[in-house]
């Protein structure tokens, strides 16, 4: 069995070319929409998740210096970044160590920029935030998910959750 120990580096890319500054990435989270059930029948409220229905996602980029990369990515057009992450893993029954190759796929437009502050001998810690519309996961080039909120997808492991409901809106 293999269990992670954690990341070991990260790299940051612009449309899978570009490498971007030295950054600490807040992947977006994913929430479903839900909707409250109430009345006969139900004891209470019961909140029922929509399939495949995402709440809005946002990714924060922390950078050291407000210059660079932090400012490129400000341009309000879209921006697609991945995140590449060297990932060791403990295989308990080799009793070895490991590394997983992660890749986090975002397509993004900037919604807040924040330069930091100033102080003698301290970097500025500036932030970024950003609306995220397509999110993708991978581990050892094997997609883990796939949200694509414009184009209407939604895998896990694979199942396109999305696929009936697109059926039944005749696409």
């Amino acid at each position: 069995m293999q269990q992670s120990a954690g990341s070991i580096q990260l790299k940051l890319y612009e449309d899978g070319i570009n490498l971007c500054g030295t950054a600490k990435v807040t992947l977006p989270s994913i929430a479903y929409v839900c909707t409250t059930l109430t009345g006969a029948g139900l004891m209470g409220n019961l909140e029922v998740p929509y399939i495949g229905m995402i709440d809005n996602m946002t990714m924060d980029v922390e950078w050291d210096s407000p210059t660079g990369d932090a400012v490129k990515l400000l341009t309000p057009r879209k921006h697609q970044l991945d995140l590449r992450v060297a990932e060791e893993y403990w295989d308990t029954q080799e009793t070895d160590v490991g590394i997983w190759p992660d890749k986090f796929v975002t397509i993004v437009r900037p919604k807040s920029f924040d330069p930091g502050s100033i102080a003698p001998m301290a970097a500025p810690g500036s932030k970024s935030q950003f609306v995220a519309y397509y999110f993708a996961g991978y581990r050892s080039g094997e997609q883990l998910w796939e949200i694509d909120k414009r184009n209407q997808k939604f895998v896990v492991n694979g199942v396109d959750y999305w696929a009936d409901v697109r059926k039944a809106l005749g696409e």
